[in-house]
């Protein structure tokens, strides 16, 4: 092999190594972008922007936390805010996703980081149209000490069956920030949550989902309720919680007509037009 050939070589090797090394390390966002389910319902959207608003308003988001909505057009999308504070989410800031959390159309824009729990949710429960994810407060203390929540007025009944509680620890074997930073974690939040409408996360919130985005932000609604108001009435004595049978009474009258009874008043204190 003659120096000419031996130097022209090296250089072929070097920069296959380099792009073996380049794809190797390919972030992401570099990943090619699914195609869109096309625009969502107009209305669709308006609802979820007034979902943040209204979680914030009731003290279940702060400036933190996320909401989405499956596409209207394509179970395999969903809709979410890039990422920010949920009080300033406007129509301009929703984005689609496929059920791998990749933005379809991202544009340089951020996304939250634990999307994640969104789209593994939505694989595994065809049933879900709508996830929360918050840090609500009264909540909080129940991951952390192993007290099961229980419905303790007609205002929760969906409480009733008991309220899984995902430890991160558990579930990794190891310690972390105690973020559901990737797919695997959010598999392993999806199979905590399984069938309920509502899972505890220990040492930081918990993820509320149901068959509709209004009906998903009653729930997470009444779940702080209900957590802050069983705290002050156990520090009073013996609690007498719901029944299964007064629950399941009580989940026969919750009806989209007084979900969106409660969604109208939510709308007008949060300052968002009210739609049909």
């Amino acid at each position: 092999m003659t120096p000419a050939h031996a130097l022209t070589r090296r250089h072929l090797l070097h920069a296959g190594g380099l792009a073996l090394a380049a794809l190797a390390v390919r972030p992401v966002s570099a990943r090619a972008q699914p195609p869109s389910a096309g625009p969502a319902d107009s209305k669709l959207i308006e609802d979820l922007v007034a979902a943040n608003r209204i979680l914030v308003d009731q003290g279940v988001l702060d400036g933190y936390g996320h909401v989405s909505v499956r596409h209207d057009r394509d179970p395999n999308r969903y809709l979410m805010s890039r990422s920010i504070a949920p009080e300033l989410v406007t129509v301009a800031d929703v984005m689609e996703y496929d059920l791998d959390s990749v933005p379809v159309d991202p544009r340089g824009r951020a996304t939250y980081l634990e999307r994640f729990i969104h789209g593994e949710i939505y694989k595994v429960r065809p049933d879900v149209k709508a996830v929360v994810h918050n840090h609500s407060p009264s909540v909080i203390p129940f991951g952390a000490t192993g007290a099961p929540l229980r419905p303790l007025y007609h205002m929760s009944a969906f409480l009733s069956g008991g309220v899984p509680v995902f430890d991160i620890r558990a579930a990794t074997g190891q310690m972390t920030d105690m973020l559901v930073r990737d797919p695997a974690l959010g598999r392993a939040l999806a199979q905590s949550l399984g069938d309920r409408p509502v899972a505890l996360m220990r040492g930081h919130g918990a993820v509320v989902v149901g068959q509709d985005l209004r009906a998903t932000v009653y729930t997470a609604v009444y779940l702080e309720l209900n957590a802050r108001l069983q705290m002050q009435a156990e520090a009073m004595g013996k609690v007498k919680f719901l029944t299964k049978g007064e629950a399941e009474k009580v989940a026969a009258t919750t009806t989209p007509a007084n979900v969106n009874r409660a969604w109208e008043n939510w709308c007008r204190k949060a300052e968002r037009p009210y739609r049909e």
